[in-house]
């Protein structure tokens, strides 16, 4: 008789993205897959260029702050904040204690709404769109705080050189406390629906897994590496602002759950356990906020220009953001107006390659749930090269404005011809 052999499938090769439904901005997987499962992943960004960088480097550090805070759509605070750290100390300019205080409060409640949000992301992701539209509600107290506070609710242009805009009143603190009672009121709930849901568990539970010794090769930031039991926190280890006044320390999920998994419910419960934490921060900048000290270390624009154009030298700028640590390299020259260079490291950029290992060994319908739980931001950290078959060809910021130049002449064209 005849054995009947019976053949493994092989595996295949398939693409993920760079568009796709599940993702919010571009990038693109390729994924050798066994049926369902993933066997190697990799992954490549790089649609979403804006060379906010070069448009930097032709700009007066006064100009760079607001268009700083506009390369990511959330970190209304982080990218302003980390750029002029950077830009202060070349200068030897001093903010004050209150102004110190103000940078913290509202860099807390930028945290709380970007977790928020990131809740609401994972849940949709997760297919628990009632959960997804209870977290944006929710946030929305926090957004409308943060316009009374700033006149905006997401770029608040309230950070400038040597300390900020706009001043925080005590009739403003009563407000401030009283959103801070809303949260408290919410937390609760929100904790049962993301922490306590049995559904949720069953889906994130070891579901992406980042294991401590890879989180620890690979570099993650912020709750992604402290997901994985890695205590990094640059409030902690590098205390700026207001920070080294308060009692603060790294969220790690075993202060829930009594263990560390790595995986994408751990991820979870960083981020839910940090908006308490948030609360708690801005509640003691209040307290502890000083009554007297300038908004501005030099008022003056005028004074403030020639000051920096005087400057020589560089130095990095560090800030916490939501998804982590976030890094702003600047250069100045004396006698040039403009950053003679400025390269900016988001978050998301140290995160990514934590991706490769979430991914391999998981499921293909876990893929959306994984990408998520990272909260990347990909216009943030995009670089760009063209490749060619075996060629690649670097674009320098000539051919980057000339092509955008040329770009626009067709359209105008387009739009007068129709």
């Amino acid at each position: 008789m005849k054995t009947l052999e019976v053949k493994k499938p092989s595996g295949y090769t398939s693409q993920f993205g760079p568009a796709h439904p599940a993702f919010k901005e571009p990038v693109m997987f390729t994924l050798e897959l066994e049926g369902e499962r993933i066997l190697k992943a990799d992954f490549a960004p790089g649609q979403a260029h804006r060379g906010i960088e070069w448009m930097g480097m032709r700009r007066n550090c006064l100009q760079v702050v607001f268009l700083a805070e506009r390369i990511c759509g959330l970190c209304g605070i982080t990218h302003a904040l980390s750029f002029c750290r950077a830009v202060e100390q070349i200068a030897q300019i001093q903010p004050s204690n209150r102004a110190h205080y103000i940078r913290t409060i509202i860099a807390e409640l930028e945290r709380i709404h970007s977790h928020l949000l990131w809740a609401g992301v994972e849940a949709h992701q997760l297919g628990f769109d009632s959960a997804f539209y209870l977290a944006l509600k929710v946030r929305e107290n926090v957004l409308d705080l943060l316009e009374a506070l700033t006149g905006s609710r997401v770029h608040y242009s309230v950070i400038q050189i040597g300390g900020v805009r706009r001043d925080i009143t005590p009739e403003q603190c009563a407000d401030i406390e009283k959103s801070l009672q809303f949260y408290d009121e919410t937390y609760e709930k929100l904790v049962s629906i993301f922490l306590e849901d049995t559904s949720i568990k069953m889906r994130c539970r070891d579901t992406g897994v980042l294991t401590p010794e890879l989180a620890l090769k690979l570099c993650p930031v912020g709750p992604t590496a402290r997901a994985s039991g890695i205590r990094k926190d640059v409030r902690v280890d590098h205390p700026y602002a207001a920070y080294a006044d308060l009692d603060i320390h790294p969220i790690l999920p075993d202060e829930y759950t009594g263990e560390i998994r790595g995986d994408v419910y751990d991820r979870i419960v960083v981020r839910i356990l940090e908006l308490k934490q948030s609360i708690g921060i801005i509640r003691e900048c209040i307290a502890k906020m000083p009554e007297e000290g300038d908004l501005l270390a030099i008022p003056k624009l005028g004074v403030l220009l020639a000051k920096l154009k005087a400057a020589d030298g560089e130095a990095v700028g560090r800030h916490e953001a939501p998804r982590g640590e976030v890094m702003h390299y600047v250069r100045l020259t004396a006698g040039e107006e403009a950053p003679t260079a400025w390269k900016v490291k988001a978050s998301s950029y140290s995160n990514y390659m934590a991706w490769i290992p979430m991914l391999e060994g998981d499921q293909i319908a876990d893929i959306p749930v994984i990408v998520a739980s990272i909260d990347p931001c990909i216009s943030c950290t995009d670089r760009v090269a063209m490749v060619r078959g075996d060629h690649t060809e670097l674009l320098t910021k000539d051919d980057l404005h000339r092509l955008s130049v040329e770009r626009m002449r067709r359209i105008q064209a387009e739009l007068s011809a129709g």
